[in-house]
């Protein structure tokens, strides 16, 4: 696999980033522009990721408009924030409505804009303009985005349907309603920058992922999602590959990414891959950017760990028994190891001598390699595409009934959204938990705030207009109230010592918040910094874990626990081990 050089590919003017949180998208977006610049071309970057360090990464203070980098000659930064420009987007298409409408109504046009679909539809608007801007592709040689539109914002762009003001005429249950309401004005823009991302001589994708299974299934995932749609000009960066080792933990890292490159699909290895080594070194100030598609430093950071005792898993199980805990949540971003943790947990309070029901979107079969049924602990798999489907088809009958084939089309891609795979899947939990009463109950993956307060903010929708929309059935509405007790239910939140899922952390828990969902333990999983590994590149990188533990210990006023990363797949008894 050849190592990514920006100067040995034949690259388009447009360069759109795109992967899972933490894969290190905008480290790969940065060393490039600033490549490319190096090289004489002039080059424009362009963020749009909430969690976006850019400011830290270049030493600037950054605009919206872009900023010269005086240290890179060429090259000029602008960061976007799609957090502000959603909640200005969304009051423009409510400020009409305000006055006009039941409160309630208001309160719930406010959720159905409120979720991630919204906020990726104000950043695609905010960035339109720097694709349909002639001075700018006069101006510069390369214009580079840090995170790409996903396919599904992308066939909504797309449907007429959409146009229209949705938000006040639906008559389905969806999740992501009336995104485009107020943005007729901007059409012709986003046809041309629908059409550019399709374009392969203007425009490459390029996915980033890390070599390890979850990131890979999900770049692939998206890979085939924006090929459905025309984004065929695709390439695959594999970041943080290892390729000696020198110790026992270095040794079980190759061989884990090794495997984990093994199980790519033959048809996902029809891209052009190239992959970045791991580097030992956080990706901020020009001289690390500079090196990261180059060179490695093994400078350790001089940070210490200021807590004085860190908790383990074992601490968080015996607060959740103690404190009578019947519905336990564990939440976080895709790859940090939420049904491990949940199974655990699950594990632990069986030996407690609870009776346990253990609930998971994996697949049955994967569970049951991961912890044994037992008479105290039972488990069931809920199956998100058999959900998603049945709840589909649910709305999709009701709308048939009033709107025309155009609209039947937006609602379609509309239940293709997140929240609306959330909604599906909330309901088959909560009809878990209801049957549940007897057990504690631990599920992984749980509904994001977004979703439980468009939920809630739907049944005062009911009750103000007496029109049908998607079902909410009274397990769901048992199951809300029973969430916000935080004497019966507890949420734990996953993450990775590292910048971009520690902000994916805050952000939902700050999610949860706004529903009125009490968080109290974090766990940092799969921590290099607890190995103590003697491999002079992965010391580096461990030490380069403290910032981001400090930051968990005085966010959570000490409430976190930290587990080892680990060599081996960990299933069946060696669930223990993370007891110890």
């Amino acid at each position: 696999m050849e190592i990514f050089n920006p100067q040995l590919i034949a690259l388009t003017k447009y360069l759109f980033f795109t992967g899972k949180g933490g894969v290190g998208k905008t480290s790969t977006a940065c060393a490039t522009a600033v490549n490319l610049a190096d090289s004489g071309k002039k080059v424009l970057l362009i963020s749009t990721d909430p969690a976006s360090n850019l400011q830290d990464v270049f030493n600037a203070e950054l605009t919206s408009k872009g900023v010269a980098i005086k240290d890179v000659p060429n090259l000029f930064v602008a960061n976007l924030d799609p957090i502000q420009a959603a909640a200005e987007y969304r009051e423009s298409v409510i400020a009409p409505y305000r006055g006009k409408l039941p409160e309630a109504v208001i309160n719930n046009m406010e959720e159905q804009l409120s979720g991630s679909c919204t906020v990726e539809i104000a950043a695609f608007n905010e960035f339109t303009n720097f694709i349909a801007n002639e001075t700018i592709q006069e101006d510069f040689d390369y214009v580079i985005f840090d995170t790409a539109p996903t396919g599904h914002t992308l066939r909504m762009l797309q449907l007429p349907s959409a146009w229209s003001n949705f938000i006040s005429e639906s008559t389905h249950g969806a999740s992501c309603l009336g995104q485009l309401s107020g943005l007729e004005s901007k059409k012709e823009i986003y046809k041309k920058a629908v059409e550019t991302l399709s374009n392969n001589k203007l425009t490459t994708l390029l996915l980033v992922t890390r070599p390890e299974s979850s990131p890979l299934k999900e770049a692939e995932r998206a890979s085939k999602e924006l090929a459905d749609i025309g984004v065929n000009n695709q390439l695959l960066i594999i970041n943080g590959l290892i390729s000696t080792f020198d110790d026992y933990i270095s040794e079980s890292l190759f061989y884990k990414q090794k495997n984990a490159l093994e199980e790519i699909s033959e048809t996902f290895k029809q891209l052009n891959f190239y992959q970045i080594p791991l580097r030992a070194y956080n990706i901020t100030g020009i001289d690390n950017v500079r090196a990261f598609l180059t060179s490695d430093n093994y400078i350790p950071s001089n940070e210490i760990v200021r807590a004085e005792s860190i908790a383990r898993l074992a601490d968080i199980v015996n607060d959740l028994y103690q404190n009578h805990k019947r519905v336990i949540f564990t939440m976080g971003k895709g790859g940090v190891g939420k049904t491990t943790i949940a199974a655990a947990i699950a594990m632990g309070l069986a030996e407690k001598g609870e009776k346990v029901h253990l609930a998971t979107t994996d697949p049955a079969a994967h569970l049951k390699l991961v912890i044994d049924e037992n008479q105290k602990i039972t488990m069931s798999h809920i199956d998100e595409h058999a959900e998603l489907k049945k709840y589909q088809e649910e709305v999709l009958d009701k709308a048939r009934e009033t709107l025309t084939d155009e609209d039947i089309a937006y609602v379609e891609e509309d239940l293709r959204s997140p929240c609306t795979q959330e909604i599906a899947v909330f309901r088959a939990f909560a009809q878990i938990v209801e049957k549940a009463e007897k057990e504690i109950v631990v599920i992984d993956t749980a509904p994001t705030g977004h979703t439980l307060l468009l939920l809630d903010s739907t049944q005062n929708y009911h009750r103000e207009i007496e029109r049908s929309q998607g079902d909410i059935p009274e397990s769901v509405k048992k199951l809300l109230p029973k969430l916000r007790n935080d004497n019966e239910t507890e949420v734990i939140i996953v993450t990775l010592a590292e910048a971009t899922p520690v902000y994916e952390a805050l952000r939902l828990e700050e999610d949860l918040k706004r529903a009125n969902i009490a968080t109290k333990w974090w766990i940092i999983n799969s921590s290099i910094y607890q190995t103590k590994t003697k491999n002079q590149m992965l010391a580096a990188k461990a030490s380069n874990e403290v910032e981001w533990i400090n930051r968990v210990d005085e966010h959570t006023n000490g409430k976190f626990a930290i587990i080892d990363w680990s060599p081996y797949d960990i299933k069946g008894d060696k669930l223990k081990n993370l007891f110890e």
